[in-house]
């Protein structure tokens, strides 16, 4: 989560031989199944938690830490409403992309205005997009998450395709395609192919040690935050949450660009924290793959996406991926160097249909290192960050916590690379983890003790996606 995507087929255009969409599937070793009646009361337990946390037209993360809309939550929220509340699944991206601004940014935050001022930290107050040029009428905040929004939208379609889904489609195809082209073009600060994050809350990853080497450049002091109350601290455990210190460091990020009505010109030039992330980029190559299989159901020419696709593949490849370690690290555009941090985000290239060979078999061997424990029995959910770092934190939010979202990206990334044993043991570990923590926002990386939020609506969501096409 920041406080502040697919099956193979909505990553790819692969064969139509899998009911899938994706390839079919070589043998494997399964995980043990789950007894039946276990699985119905799963489902039955992520139905009510998002029942519980709908808002009239969106879900909530969660009632407590989460009251507004979240971007990219939405995406993996409405991939599991799919499943059951069809209808709740196309609602959910039209109001998210009902907020986007006129440059084409989706943000992070869409503020439910009934909510008192002063009810979240930060709040619409403090990120005043009133202010900015091109804002919508909709209080937001003024960055963005990771682009799963496309894949999302195939991903509810496929679920149900009907005349109505495909007019849900015609609607969103534009804005998913603006979305793109502000990504792909505002922000490819380093002019080589990839789009630069400009907040550690941007990467949905906020606190990951990916983020500490240049944050530590960011000046700011604990005291900053003697002005503002957080909110978080007061429902989850201090412990498990960012530091007072990353929080100032968050608010002066944030500051920096709202000074300058969030423009991205010149961002090279004044802006404090500027990386090029795996996981943010994987997700925007595997958007356009999504992009060209909605242009087929719309009447567009899905061409240009697949092209698009293959170049931010290729310059992914080129500047994230390190031979030496033969995992993927962000790049720090200040210091133009990988951050060496060996975290999930590495992983996340998987969910590529087109990465080649040579690097989905070192990231395979990266993911099932002692680092992360993949296999096709897995005795301990898969972490967020590398269990062999001193760095390595079990409890505190995405310094080793396992997460059912980057748990699904992987999962389905393994799908799509024909590994359907470790695919099987990483299912079979993501349905642990809620039948031992219930539908939490995040777990302990040894013993799938819930942690953070309870009631966790992408928890539940990517639950339900889980147990439909296991």
């Amino acid at each position: 989560m920041s406080t502040g995507a697919a099956g193979p087929s909505g990553l790819g255009a692969p064969p139509a031989d899998d009911p899938d969409g994706g390839p079919a599937p070589r043998a494997g070793a399964p995980a043990r199944p789950a007894p039946a009646g276990h699985l119905a009361d799963l489902r039955r337990l992520a139905i009510a938690t998002l029942d519980a946390n709908w808002e009239h037209d969106h879900t909530v993360p969660s009632r407590t830490l989460y009251p507004h809309q979240w971007s990219w939550d939405s995406a993996f929220i409405a991939i599991g409403l799919a499943h059951v509340r069809p209808d709740r699944a196309w609602r959910e991206l039209r109001t998210l992309f009902a907020a986007q601004w006129a440059d084409g940014r989706v943000p992070h935050i869409v503020f439910n205005p009934a909510l008192r001022v002063g009810s979240y930290f930060p709040g619409p107050e403090f990120w005043g997009s009133a202010t900015a040029e091109g804002a919508p009428p909709a209080a937001t905040s003024g960055i963005v998450q990771p682009p799963v929004h496309a894949q999302a939208a195939w991903l509810v379609h496929r679920r149900a395709p009907s005349e109505a889904s495909a007019r849900a489609l015609r609607w969103l195809y534009p804005r998913l395609v603006a979305q793109q082209h502000y990504l792909t073009g505002r922000r490819d600060v380093g002019g080589a192919g990839l789009a630069a994050i400009v907040h550690p809350w941007e990467s949905g990853l906020d606190n990951s040690p990916a983020w500490d080497a240049p944050m530590a450049a960011v000046p700011a002091d604990a005291a900053v935050m003697r002005a503002y109350r957080r909110h978080d601290t007061a429902h989850a455990d201090a412990a498990h949450r960012p530091t007072d210190l990353d929080y100032a460091r968050y608010v002066a990020i944030v500051a920096s660009y709202r000074d300058r009505r969030y423009t991205d010109q010149a961002l090279a030039g004044w802006h404090p924290f500027l990386v090029e992330c795996p996981l943010f980029n994987a997700a925007l190559g595997a958007a356009e793959h999504a992009l060209a299989r909605i242009a087929a159901v719309v009447g567009a020419d899905p061409g240009p996406h697949r092209d698009r696709a293959a170049r931010i593949t290729e310059a992914l490849v080129r500047r994230l991926y390190d031979p030496v370690t033969g995992t993927f690290h962000p790049r720090d555009l200040r210091t133009d160097r990988l951050v060496p941090a060996r975290t999930v985000l590495g992983l996340m290239p998987l969910i590529l249909p087109d990465l080649p060979g040579r690097q989905v078999r070192a990231v395979l061997t990266e993911a099932c290192s002692v680092r992360f424990g993949l296999a096709p029995r897995m005795p301990r959910p898969l972490p967020t960050h590398d269990r062999s770092a001193p760095d390595f934190e079990p409890l505190r939010y995405w310094r080793g916590p396992s997460w059912m979202n980057t748990n699904w990206l992987l999962w389905r990334g393994l799908r799509a690379h024909h590994r359907p044993d470790l695919a099987a043991g990483l299912r079979e570990s993501m349905l642990a983890l809620v039948a031992t923590g219930g539908c939490h926002e995040y777990f302990h990386p040894d013993t799938a003790a819930g942690l953070g939020s309870a009631a966790f609506s992408w928890t539940a969501s990517l639950l339900l996606d889980t147990l439909a096409e296991g």
